[in-house]
């Protein structure tokens, strides 16, 4: 089967200069052009699902160029690697802020800034005290 960009666009709800922009960063090309217009196939289907999985991870076009052109099995490796520390990290700063947030919401003080808790926390972090150790900070 052979998809349109326009089809193709709205099989994932995206406008079709999506597509052409992808298609201007190497990230994908249509299979032909029949008179002068794009025409992909179920790859491409399969292509633009990985994309937006990708993105969804957090890689940027620029990293999806380099993980999808990479040279062996190695080096996508690292690359995958790569973003999956990133997300790591960005998963720990969202369980402290997560953290952080559930103390303000559970405080039985009128004002959370007046909780000698939330002081401790903020003064630990001041102090230099890792992010992580300051949240449970006594």
């Amino acid at each position: 089967m052979e998809y349109s960009i326009g089809e193709l666009a709205a099989r994932f709800g995206l406008a079709t200069h999506v597509l052409r922009h992808w298609e201007d960063v190497g990230l994908l090309s249509p299979a032909r052009r029949v008179a002068g217009r794009r025409a992909y196939d179920a790859t491409h289907v399969t292509r633009v699902a990985e994309i937006l999985l990708c993105k969804e991870a957090g890689f940027s076009l620029e990293q999806l160029r380099g993980l999808f052109s990479a040279p062996d099995r190695e080096r996508r490796r690292d690359l995958l690697r790569g973003q999956l520390a990133q997300v790591r990290e960005r998963i720990a700063r969202l369980t402290l802020s997560q953290t952080l947030l559930e103390h303000g919401l559970r405080c039985q003080h009128p004002d959370y800034q007046a909780c000698p808790q939330f002081q401790a926390m903020i003064l630990a972090r001041l102090d230099g005290v890792a992010l992580d150790d300051a949240l449970d900070h006594p």
